[in-house]
């Protein structure tokens, strides 16, 4: 009784052991052990004693088991004889209780706190209707109290989120709403959203809002709220990411202003003013869509054409006045000037004597002249007589001089020739007079030809010759090949320097030429004794019309190539109708274009002829047309025509315009042209500034002249596309012609400067060129309206002696205030020690058809996957227009919107533009940025392809 005394603690009234007799027998039956049913040992009220019941001063809160570590649950109460836990209606054994006793000294009264551990094993094997719980029971004198119910619960996050926020694309200033649903979890997890692996605070932007219910809301969108968005979850267990969502915010584009219309792009007459717009206001961005409509607009436009005056007829003579004069006076009014005109040069009025001297003279009558004044006037008339007989017979003296200081020069020549020379003062210019040799020349191979006199050749101005054909009127064997019915006639270039316009007349007989099986042209020629190349007649020379290939194409369709000339046509699969079949055929026309420069326009290509014209296809096929012009849109106006029927040249469109009939892709060297109609196109080019250049190709050839001790060298300027050097190249295979070095390109601009051709560093013991031809020039006109006939200049080099057979010089190409180009020239005149040079720096295939699947460098099957993925539409339009932009076609775009299949269409100008490097890798990164295919074409296997292609033929019954 003393122990529980000491334990009790004092108060009066009920026995002081009775609470103490209860916890013995608790005590008793505890000792028993737990299995037992304990719940009824100790009573849920012990008999009251004097004092306070017990205040808890800490409950037991709701805990978290975290893995396996066990967790603690405290209680703390005042004033309290014993606490103890009871957990899920059970008692908690005493010896699991950890209890600690204080006095509390402001009030005296004894604290007791206890705390329990609870273990992952306890809540897993309890299976009852609700979360495992603890609850804590405290005695004091008066009674027990009792503590809040703590649940215990097992913590954990599973790993998958129950909804992932989905990707978005929207347009700028458009609401964005992702969703997040976290995974299940105890407790329940947190949402955090990050952007770009940072953290985003709402409180700090107001047009964020993540406090609903998971999700994230951007009430505007903005360019910058574009990025990768990632819902983070977590609890006290673990985090948890959902996978990334691509925001893009994009914006449509929208069109500038209209500029103001342009001047009428003619001074007098009918044309056209335009005006443009830009995509840019905005500009389209993160795939956007293209402004629709067009950027371009054109109106008619008349100018008054100024009208110079002329004049009437002259009126009837005036009535003879008492001066012995009448008048007469005409106006201008036929017609009038108007608009700026000029007025009419002349007199208006006009006076003579009216009786021829007879009515007056020194004012006095007829009759009252005397005779000796009128033998005084017969006298002075028989001495201008005199004079005039004297100056005859001083030019027909002249005239003989001139005529034996000729015929002493003609002796005493070498060449048959006569020159004046007046290169001292046109700084290398000169002037030849070709006649028909006189017989009995040393020169001639055989002597007893009689020559043809009644045929000559005048030549006035440089050696500087526009056709290749003409270098015969520089060479010996010229002379003697009589020409019957040619003349030339070609006024000095020295003149045009000094202001007198050059013209130029050729008359002849065509020498018609054709090729309707490729390109084995044969040619007659000519070999002197010494055997080395001689130079063809002038009248040996076929002219060339065409080139010309073809081929048959079906329901596949297929690739047609000129070799060489950089033309190819490219037939779509699908173009030709099933279970048919056409010959389709291409040629280029090599003779004097038919389309003739109006203006300032200038050829820029050549004429390309595809057919046949009354074929019809079902999708647009490919013409690829090789031009010479330097790109710029600042300094071209490049346009696009057709041939009629009528041999009339027809505007198709212009490079800038927009169309729907057909689509042109200008690339530096070459255009791209997508047609639904064959027939005959090349394209033309309007010079907007002086800065608008040509590009030229230069190269030199040499060949051992009829002389055994010359050599000549021949410098071709040519428009820099395949098939005209392509020309060149052939005319000098036939001639005997080497080329000596690489051909360089020239720059040659629109400034009206004329071009410079001279020889530099001729070796001087070894060799020499003949006076006053070191340097050429060639005016403007010539080399800027070429009509892509071959221009070049010849020059004729003398060796000293037979031994030498080594050349070494530099041949400068300029142009004055322009571009420049060195040549130089290191070879053998030998040709078995000549080193070859190539013509072309990439031969095209052997076969110009091409038919079927091995035509195109896309497969079929990935052809159709692509088409099937970019023309399906989408939230903010036609994803073909992404497509176009990845492949640098950002014009036009209304175009490929008209057809069935816009992807099929920008695949063919693919095809078209890639015919030669088919680099597919460029097109598989396009499609991976554009994120709506992976495939790597590039790794696709040849066995790949081939049973690509096989699969593709069974399934078209091939």
């Amino acid at each position: 009784m003393g122990r529980a005394a000491a334990l009790g603690g004092g108060g009066g009234g009920a026995p002081r052991w009775l609470p103490w007799l209860g916890l013995c027998f608790w005590a008793a039956g505890a000792a028993a052990g737990r299995g037992t049913d304990n719940s009824e040992v100790l009573p849920e009220s012990i008999p009251s004693a004097p004092g306070t019941l017990p205040h808890f001063i800490e409950e037991p809160d709701d805990a978290y088991i975290i893995k396996s570590n066990p967790i603690a649950l405290r209680c703390k109460a005042r004033p309290a004889m014993q606490i103890f836990f009871k957990c899920n209606g059970e008692w908690v054994h005493q010896n699991e209780h950890v209890s600690e006793e204080s006095l509390d000294e402001s009030s005296g009264l004894k604290v007791r706190e206890v705390f329990i551990n609870v273990t992952r094993q306890q809540v897993e094997d309890f299976h009852g209707p609700e979360d495992y719980w603890c609850q804590c029971v405290a005695w004091s004198h008066l009674g027990t109290s009792k503590s809040r119910k703590a649940s215990v619960r097992i913590a954990y996050l599973r790993k998958n989120f129950e909804q992932d926020p989905q990707g978005r694309e929207v347009p700028i200033e458009g609401m964005i709403v992702l969703h997040c649903r976290p995974p299940e979890g105890v407790p329940a997890a947190e949402v955090e959203w990050l952007k770009n692996e940072e953290p985003i605070d709402s409180e700090q932007d107001e047009n964020i809002d993540t406090r609903a219910d998971h999700n994230l809301i951007i009430r505007q969108a903005r360019l910058s709220d574009s990025g990768n968005y990632t819902c983070m979850a977590a609890n006290i267990v673990a985090k948890r990411r959902s996978l990334s969502a691509t925001v893009v915010v994009y914006v449509n584009g929208g069109w500038s202003s209209w500029t103001e219309w342009s001047a009428c792009n003619v001074r007098c007459g009918r044309g056209w003013q335009k005006r443009s717009r830009t995509c840019t206001n905005p500009a389209p961005l993160n795939g956007g869509a293209f402004c629709e409509g067009m950027s371009v607009q054109k109106i008619t436009c008349t100018s008054l054409c100024p009208v110079d005056g002329s004049w009437e007829v002259w009126s009837e003579w005036s009535v003879c006045s008492p001066e012995c004069e009448h008048l007469r006076i005409r106006e201008c009014t036929a017609p009038a000037p108007r608009n700026g005109g000029k007025f009419c040069e002349g007199l208006s009025q006009e006076s003579e004597n009216c009786t021829d001297g007879l009515c007056i003279l020194d004012k006095k009558p007829l009759h009252e002249i005397k005779p000796q004044r009128w033998s005084r006037r017969g006298i002075e008339s028989a001495s201008d007589i005199a004079l005039y007989s004297g100056l005859g017979a001083a030019v027909v003296a002249v005239a003989v001089l001139v005529i034996g200081v000729t015929l002493y020069r003609r002796s005493q020549s070498d060449y048959g020739v006569d020159v004046i020379d007046s290169s001292a003062l046109t700084g290398g210019f000169q002037t030849f007079n070709f006649k028909t040799v006189r017989q009995g020349n040393s020169l001639l191979l055989n002597s007893a030809m009689q020559p043809d006199l009644t045929v000559s050749r005048t030549y006035s101005g440089p050696i500087c010759l526009q056709d290749p054909l003409d270098k015969e009127l520089m060479t010996e064997s010229s002379l003697f090949n009589p020409l019957s019915d040619i003349k030339v006639k070609v006024q000095s270039s020295f003149m045009v320097s000094l202001g007198v316009s050059e013209r130029a007349e050729y008359h002849g007989k065509n020498h018609s030429r054709t090729f309707p099986h490729g390109n084995n042209h044969s040619f007659s020629t000519m070999h002197p004794r010494n055997k080395t190349p001689y130079i063809q007649n002038l009248s040996s020379l076929p002219t060339r019309t065409e080139l010309r290939t073809t081929g048959v194409f079906g329901h596949l369709g297929g690739r047609l190539v000129m070799p060489n000339t950089g033309v190819s046509l490219l037939i779509p699969h699908g173009a030709i109708p099933e279970e048919n079949s056409w010959e389709i055929y291409m040629s280029i026309n090599q003779g004097e274009p038919s389309l003739q420069s109006d203006g300032s326009e200038v050829l820029l290509s050549p004429e390309v002829t595809c057919g046949p014209p009354d074929m019809i296809v079902t999708t647009p096929f490919a013409l690829t047309i090789p031009h010479c012009a330097d790109v710029s849109s600042e300094h071209w106006n490049i346009h696009l025509k057709k041939r009629t029927q009528q041999g009339k040249w027809e505007e198709v469109m212009s490079v800038e315009d927009e169309s729907t009939s057909c689509y042109c892709l200008l690339d530096p060297f070459a255009c791209h042209v997508l047609l639904d109609s064959f027939g005959t196109y090349a394209l033309t080019g309007e010079p907007i500034t002086d800065c608008a250049v040509k590009q030229l190709k230069v190269a030199v050839f040499g060949c051992m002249s009829c002389n055994s001790l010359d050599y000549n060298l021949r410098v071709y300027c040519v428009d820099n596309t395949p098939c005209a050097f392509q020309e060149v190249v052939s005319d000098e295979r036939h001639q005997g012609g080497q080329l000596l070095e690489e051909p360089k390109l020239l720059h040659f601009q629109g400034n009206t400067f004329s071009l410079q051709i001279s020889v530099l560093d001729i070796p001087p013991f070894l060799w020499r060129i003949k006076p006053f031809t070191a340097c050429q020039e060639v005016p403007f006109s010539r080399v800027w309206c070429s009509n892509r006939q071959p221009l070049h200049c010849a020059f004729s080099l003398e060796r000293y002696t037979p031994t030498t057979t080594q050349l070494s010089c530099k041949i400068c190409i300029r142009q004055l205030k322009g571009h420049e180009q060195i040549l130089q020239v290191q070879t053998s005149i030998l040709e078995s020690e000549r080193e070859a040079i190539t013509f072309f720096a990439q031969e095209d295939s052997t076969f110009p058809a091409q038919t079927g699947p091995k035509a195109f460098k896309i497969p079929y099957s990935i052809r159709q996957r692509i088409c099937a993925t970019f023309d399906t539409p989408n939230a903010k339009g036609k994803d073909w227009q992404m497509l176009a932009q990845k492949n640098s076609i950002n014009r036009n775009l209304s175009y490929f919107a008209t057809q069935s299949s816009p992807s099929a269409v920008i695949l063919n100008l693919w095809e078209a533009r890639h015919q030669h490097d088919g680099d597919l890798d460029s097109l598989a990164c396009a499609l991976e940025e554009i994120g709506r295919t992976h495939t790597k074409l590039s790794n696709i296997s040849e066995s790949q392809l081939d049973e690509a292609d096989f699969n593709y033929s069974r399934q078209n019954g091939l």
